[in-house]
């Protein structure tokens, strides 16, 4: 089988960004509007009354001081509090192809590459913006690449694991190079009026370039050494959106359809089952933690990362071993990994170690392990 690498990564980040003090501030005028409208039963004891939020127990509760959006304008009216997406005929690009065209043609150019070196491109994240025809198949003829194209979903760590599919289908040969491309709209499956979660998404897209080793143009390649899935059910991080909602019956409320989790729960389980992972990868491969110099993981929560490679490591990391990209892009859910591998593997030298992680829903988790070259 071919020794594979990631030769070009590729970033797609919206215009428009919203601060922690602009989404409190909506959040809060939303939530002193509910209790003025339910006065009278939040008085009897009837209705409890709204917590309000701040940017201080934001930050607090999960590291995060602002996200890009593909809409901000909806998202801060107290009426809405949701994007606001223009629809667009069939014969127009979806957002989401659109997305992730721009940080796929972004990883090609870092690569050396052109769409047509390219047999094949999988689109892997959290949420898909239709079930078909696949936005994959959208995207390949959007790029002008070859071969196939197909959407798979593994929620947070579909990156890994479209990383692990991609690395099959070249180490094999049905594929010359591949394109892992994770676009994510978050923003449009968050619950804006539930103060636990209305801070945590954002959107972005990013892309890898998986091809041969011994046929990689570009100078700033990865070996990959290896790949490591794991999926484990649990229902604490859950949406359940889809195309039986209008004939269920009773119909759910609105925000039953919508991203919801239990996060104290989720903390609990997800850290030691994604250390272990991290800690029986690299044992396999013969790699004492220790020799790793970075580790890119899912940003979804910082104090989350901090344990996980405290655990992995026996001891605190650093920002140069464990970069943050959540403080500015919150959690992008598939994208976050590779957003941090994409800014911040520059300065690793030949030889280097890093990790790349994806976890999340399912629970689902990947590890990555790469080399400098």
């Amino acid at each position: 089988m071919k020794k594979v690498c990631i030769s070009g990564s590729g970033l797609f980040t919206p215009a428009e960004a919203v601060s922690n003090d602009e989404l409190v501030a909506t959040f809060n005028r939303y939530v002193a509007d509910y209790n003025q409208q339910h006065a009278a039963a939040i008085g009897a004891g009837e209705t409890s009354p709204l917590q309000p939020s701040s940017s201080e127990f934001i930050v607090k509760a999960s590291g995060i001081r602002s996200r890009f959006t593909v809409d901000k304008t909806g998202i801060l009216d107290p009426q809405v509090m949701r994007p606001r997406i223009e629809k667009r005929g069939e014969g127009e690009p979806s957002l989401m192809a659109e997305m992730g065209a721009a940080a796929a043609l972004q990883a090609l150019e870092n690569a050396g590459r052109k769409p047509q070196d390219v047999d094949s491109v999988l689109v892997a994240c959290s949420n898909l913006q239709r079930p078909y025809p696949a936005i994959a198949v959208e995207l390949q003829a959007l790029l002008g690449t070859r071969g196939f194209g197909f959407d798979m979903n593994v929620a947070c760590a579909s990156a890994a694991f479209g990383v692990q599919t991609a690395v099959d289908a070249v180490s094999r040969g049905s594929s010359r190079a591949t394109l892992v491309v994770s676009p994510e709209i978050c923003t449009a499956h968050l619950n804006f009026r539930n103060r636990d979660c209305h801070f945590i998404f954002g959107d972005a897209a990013t892309a890898l370039l998986i091809e041969p080793l011994e046929n990689s143009l570009s100078q700033d390649r990865f070996e990959i050494l290896g790949t490591r899935l794991q999926t484990q059910f649990s229902n604490n991080i859950r949406n359940d959106f889809g195309f039986l909602n209008p004939s269920e019956q009773p119909p759910r409320r609105w925000d039953e359809v919508l991203f919801r989790q239990e996060g104290r729960k989720v903390f609990k389980e997800v850290v030691p089952m994604v250390a272990e992972l991290l800690l029986s990868h690299l044992a396999d491969l013969g790699i004492a933690p220790a020799e790793v110099k970075r580790f890119w993981l899912h940003q979804a929560n910082l104090g989350m990362n901090q344990l996980i490679a405290k655990r992995v490591l026996g001891r605190d990391a650093n920002e140069t071993e464990a970069p943050v990209i959540l403080d500015e892009y919150a959690n992008t859910s598939s994208a976050g990994s590779v957003i941090a591998f994409h800014k911040y593997h520059r300065d690793l030298a030949a030889g280097d170690i890093g990790v790349l992680s994806a976890f999340g829903a399912g629970y689902s988790a990947g590890s990555v392990v790469l080399r400098r070259l």
